[in-house]
């Protein structure tokens, strides 16, 4: 008797009708997650020792972890990582962590945090290193979930490093190619993504990982010496990583207004060292190349802005006050001027009642931003810099139809595509500032926003940019609590968008990205 022959079972993979390896892309997030997972084992050690309960720390960690070992067993073994799989990589890695991220504050019921948007709110916003915040009062925070806020912050500030100088320029994501040159390995032509983020990775967090050491280190001598009796060693620890990473997240709902003058002049300048490009801190550092910095445009416009809007601000603020009072209100001009430019978002004082010339030179600096190799939001100042001397080429093309002007920065011509690319990114973020904007606004007049006009635009600005505080309720001092659910969820989406930058999932929303 003669078996029929049996024609063998394919399995239905959806993923290959389309153009992007999806197996690929989730596979890298299931490992991503795994490797994520392990940040629960300190906040619930914390919680031990702290007579708090673990559980909803290790639950979030145990689901991490099952959510990135079951990704990574269903996508099996998989081909390297492509350009375009790291669109798909990069937005699926900043929703899921967040959300992961919030499961402790649900879980274990904390008050101010309890819903789960407020919850993924606050997550967002610290793994974005953003500082906005629904709580209106930290203190109130355990010890173990107070850590795991600040906590955020410094993964956020890992991710960021990667995201912004192994991971977009690769993508060409806004014009991020410019940071080709600095990167470790060269040119950004490479067939893989993962070629050479590993080694990049390491070097930048070694950069890292050394400023928030010195920063807090230098931060916890002032306590000891007696110079700031607030600043104790959990303080340290806390400032000095809100300061590196950008974020703005503070123990004390007051920021930093409550610390020494000398703690605060401290923390303006991790700040403003955190704002530099960590490649030229890494080129400064380890390789010695000073020549570098001298030949760095957006290092020299990043300092003369800092020192401008330091400038306007203190023009402002000391006419108006006692001529004692001369040193602190410059003091509070530096801060602020520095916090707002990086989009650290730690405040000395409530800018929010002070005069337009200081409120229209704070909002201006929210679009602004850092230098392009930092852990900033925003535009960041090499774009600016790029847009300024292409206007200044097209209107000299004007006038010399014949002549071919290359835009250069720093010594290096810029070439068309990372002009179209910069121009895109502009163009986009005003887009969806103005979108977000228009969102918060309409909640506000269907009576559940609860703000005004500028105050939207403030608060989308604040999230766009990953500034944290903006202006009136939601100032500094204030909290984006009495905002409705609808707001919250578009402030939220901006500081996702902000962060990776828009392209990403305006790439993934495109038709065309999903066809083979």
């Amino acid at each position: 008797m003669t078996l029929p022959r049996l024609t063998p079972v394919r399995r239905w993979r959806p993923y290959r009708r389309i153009g992007v390896d999806v197996r690929t892309a989730l596979g890298v997030v299931g490992a991503l997650l795994t490797w994520f997972a392990v940040a629960f084992a300190a906040p619930a050690a914390v919680a031990l020792a702290s007579g708090g309960p673990p559980w909803p720390f290790l639950a979030a960690g145990l689901g991490a972890a099952a959510a990135g070992l079951a990704l990574k067993r269903l996508t099996g073994r998989r081909p390297p990582l492509g350009v375009r799989e790291g669109f798909l990589v990069v937005v699926a890695v900043w929703l899921l962590v967040p959300a992961f991220g919030a499961l402790p504050f649900v879980l274990g019921r904390v008050p101010q945090l309890r819903h789960p948007v407020d919850a993924y709110f606050e997550a967002m916003s610290g793994f974005t290193a953003t500082g906005a915040t629904v709580l209106t009062d930290v203190s109130a925070l355990e010890p173990a979930m107070l850590f795991w806020r600040q906590s955020t912050q410094v993964l956020g500030g890992l991710g960021v490093i990667v995201l912004a100088l192994a991971v977009l320029p690769r993508l060409r994501i806004g014009g991020r190619e410019l940071l080709s040159y600095e990167l470790p390995g060269g040119s950004v032509e490479v067939e893989s993504l993962g070629t050479t983020i590993r080694d990049t990775a390491q070097r930048l967090w070694k950069v890292y990982v050394a400023v928030t050491v010195l920063g807090v280190l230098a931060l916890a001598c002032l306590g000891w010496s007696g110079l700031d009796r607030r600043m104790d060693l959990a303080g340290a620890f806390s400032y000095g990583t809100s300061a590196v990473a950008l974020g703005g997240f503070a123990p004390d709902a007051g920021s930093a207004r409550g610390l020494a003058p000398v703690t605060q002049w401290v923390l303006c300048g991790l700040m403003a060292v955190a704002g530099v490009n960590l490649l030229r801190l890494y080129r400064l550092a380890a390789l010695r190349q000073y020549r570098g910095v001298a030949r760095d445009d957006e290092l020299r416009l990043y300092l003369c802005l800092l020192v401008v809007g330091t400038s306007v601000l203190a023009a402002e603020l000391v006419p108006g006050g006692p001529a004692e009072d001369a040193p602190g209100d410059v003091r509070h001009a530096a801060f602020q001027a520095v916090s707002t430019m990086t989009t650290t978002g730690l405040a000395t004082v409530d800018w929010s009642t002070w005069g337009t010339l200081a409120t229209v030179t704070l909002l201006g600096l929210m679009f602004v931003g850092a230098c392009a190799g930092s852990a900033s939001g925003s535009i960041k100042v090499v774009r600016h810099l790029t847009l300024f001397r292409f206007a200044r080429r097209e209107l000299e093309q004007a006038v010399h139809p014949d002549a071919v002007i290359p835009v250069r920065v720093s010594g290096r011509v810029v070439e068309a595509p990372a002009l179209r690319s910069v121009l895109l990114f502009v163009v986009l973020y005003v887009v969806t500032l103005a979108l977000g904007t228009l969102c918060v606004a309409v909640d506000a007049a269907t009576g559940t926003g609860g703000t005004d006009a500028f105050t939207a635009l403030g608060a989308a600005a604040a999230c766009l940019g990953n500034v944290g505080p903006a202006f009136g309720e939601v100032g500094p001092f204030g909290s984006y609590a009495p905002l409705g659910p609808v707001s919250k969820t578009a402030l939220t989406a901006l500081m996702l968008l902000g962060r990776i930058e828009i392209v990403p999932l305006a790439v993934l929303l495109h038709r065309n990205y999903w066809r083979a």
